[in-house]
This record gives structure tokens, sequence and C-alpha cells, in this order.
């Protein structure tokens, strides 16, 4: 959910600053965006970039789906892939950097247009020859999981912090094209197991779901007991689940 951070507020965003370097890539990725930016030309504006990265999630659904016919088309789809980081990622790192910010419309904007993008990634790979679609579909279940908890926790503590354990959009895409390079260079063969004939691909992709499942159970243990800390039950101890807010 990288986009139009100047859809935050000011405190928000002054709390997201804390946190630049959440991400693994961030040192590098962040920089090169301000570069960008101060070099976009003025008549680009933050809303042709996020229709620039639908452009490129559009590609990558492409790419995967003319993958079936010919593996050569995975470069397409990594061709989208960067298409789609720089349209999702500069939008609103331009908006800061002109001073345009436009918070309501910019954060509606671009967090729904994300959530698009996460489905034709996972709906392209599933209907490519390479993942099984239930496979490439619980993934995106785990994703749109850690979506949901990054949205409810900036709810209740007023901090969009958009990765979890160092794993953000970019890390993401950046597991994608290696991806589909290893696809390309080796195409996966079925291997029989008891649930249904897999490829070390489809493994690969489950197990990637399984290790963003766990670290989603773990940030909302964690969250929860931040969370208990700064809003401690009543002496009376008649206050549950779902009493807080009273």
């Amino acid at each position: 959910m990288i986009g139009r951070g100047g859809a935050i507020s000011a405190k928000m965003e002054a709390q997201v600053g804390q946190r630049r370097n959440e991400g693994w890539l961030q040192p590098l990725e962040r920089p090169a965006l301000l570069w960008m930016a101060a070099h976009m030309p003025p008549r680009v504006t933050p809303d042709q970039l996020t229709v620039l990265g639908l452009v490129g999630s559009a590609i990558v659904f492409t790419g995967y789906v003319l993958s079936s016919h010919d593996p050569g088309f995975l470069w397409l789809a990594n061709f989208g892939l960067f298409v789609n980081w720089v349209g999702d990622s500069m939008d609103g790192t331009l908006a800061r950097y002109r001073k345009i910010e436009r918070p309501k419309y910019g954060f509606f904007l671009d967090h729904t247009t994300d959530l698009l993008t996460e489905v034709m990634f996972a709906l392209g790979l599933g209907l490519s020859s390479f993942v099984r679609f239930e496979i490439a579909c619980l993934a995106l279940i785990v994703y749109l999981l850690m979506a949901a908890f990054i949205f409810l926790r900036a709810q209740v503590s007023g901090l969009m912090q958009i990765t979890i354990s160092g794993i953000g959009p970019t890390e993401v895409r950046v597991g994608m094209v290696i991806l589909n390079i290893a696809m390309f260079v080796v195409p996966p063969k079925p291997v029989l197991t008891l649930w249904a004939p897999v490829s070390l691909v489809d493994l690969a992709v489950l197990a990637a779901a399984a290790v963003g499942f766990v670290l989603f159970l773990v940030a909302i243990r964690r969250e929860a007991r931040r969370l208990a800390s700064m809003d401690p039950t009543p002496p009376s101890g008649n206050a549950g689940i779902g009493k807080t807010s009273r």
C-alpha cells in the first residue's frame, strides 16, 4: 500500500516519518522516489500516476495470462510490475513534494486501487499455467488479511504503517519479479502430493502464504498487547471484548 502518503493527516504523517525504514528496501527506494519527484515534468499529476499504477497492474495480469502460451510473456509481467511500482509509489511522493496533498480523496483512491491491483496480480498468476488457481487465491486471501490489519491498526492508533515485519508492497513486487524469472528459467514440473498435482512454484507460493499468515497473527498479538497496555481493563473487571468502547 505504498502510495499517496499525503492522504494521511499531519499527525499521522509525523508518526509514519518515525518509521521510514520499516521496509527492507526503503533505504534504496525512498531516495529514488524523491529524485524522480524532483525531476517529474510539471504536467504530470498524482492522479495520472495512480492511473499509471493501474495500467501496470493490467499489464501484469495480461502477461501472466499470456504466459500460458509462451513463458516469454513473464517478462511482460515483470515490466508491468515496474510500471505499477512507479505509478503506485510516485503518486503520494509527488503530492507531498509539491505540497498538493488531498487527504481524504487521496487515501481513498490510493488504497482502493491497491486492492484492485492485488486482485489482478493474484488472478493473473492463478490463470497462468505456473500456479494453481486456488493457491493463488489463498495467497490473495492472506494479503488481504494483512491489508485489513493495517487499516484497523491505522483506525485505532492513528499510525499508517504499511509493512509487517519489514515486508510491504515493494518487497512483494520484488519477490514476484524473482519468482517470474525463476519460472522462465526453470519451468516448474508437477509434483504428485496427497492433495493434488502441484509444482515447486505452487509449494513456494503456499510457503509464502503460510509465512504471511504467521506474521499476520504475530502482528495481531503484538498490537493487541500494545493497545491493552494503553487502554487497561477497568477495576471492576467487567470490561471485555466488545465493551471497551463504552
